[in-house]
């Protein structure tokens, strides 16, 4: 608000006429001060912070080189194995020649990170949750469900034994690159459980199988 300050001689000048008052504006900033704090006031308490979107990952304990490592017992699992600038998967159990299961021993198949490759293959392999959350979202979007049920059903259709688990054994010419995109890859099909496992975890059949593929 701007207010006027009038100062000056209030006498008469010479031959008795009478001087003009003098007027020095003055900006009082008292009620502009008020309204800022008001507006920033009501922006912090009304403003939501956005949460980060991350991805939960389980990383196994660390193994002592003397130690055996034994393929864990997993249902509708499947074992990515990066090294260089390739990505290779087998399903299911690992089955070594000298113990094969009944369709032989485990092949590796390489894929890539095209339209008909690594998301097509996730999308299949992980169909009931994906199924589950488009039911889950119908319902969301009738209002039949909140917000907050929804998650919790969707984590709990994660968690499932129908749902598809992935373990990614990276050595160490793997491309950074590749893993991030194949974590990417993952978060897109909404897999509930990822296990990275280093050079460490790796059985020593899948190192050989992954070598005859590098050559």
């Amino acid at each position: 608000m701007a207010e006027i300050a009038e100062s000056g001689d209030k006498g008469h000048g010479k031959k008795g006429k009478k001087r003009a008052k003098k007027s020095n504006p003055r900006i009082d900033m008292t009620p502009m001060v008020d309204l800022a704090f008001l507006l920033l006031t009501f922006f912090v308490l009304t403003s939501t912070f956005s949460k980060p979107k991350v991805m939960s990952l389980v990383y196994p304990a660390k193994l002592d080189k003397n130690d055996v490592v034994k393929q864990p017992e997993v249902t509708n699992a499947i074992t990515f194995l990066l090294s260089k600038d390739k990505v290779f998967y087998y399903t299911g159990k690992f089955y070594s020649n000298e113990q094969p299961g009944p369709n032989g021993p485990t092949q590796l198949t390489e894929t890539d990170f095209g339209p008909n490759g690594l998301r097509k293959l996730l999308n299949e392999k992980n169909e009931f949750v994906l199924t589950e959350k488009r039911d889950l979202q119908n319902q969301l979007n009738a209002n039949q469900i909140d917000k907050k049920t929804f998650d919790k059903l969707l984590t709990e259709a994660k968690k499932d034994n129908r749902s598809l688990k992935v373990l990614i054994k990276t050595d160490d010419k793997t491309i950074c690159k590749n893993f991030i995109d194949l974590i990417d890859e993952l978060k897109i099909a909404d897999i509930g459980i990822v296990a990275p496992i280093d050079d460490d975890g790796f059985l020593k059949e899948e190192k050989e199988l992954l070598k005859q593929k590098l050559k």
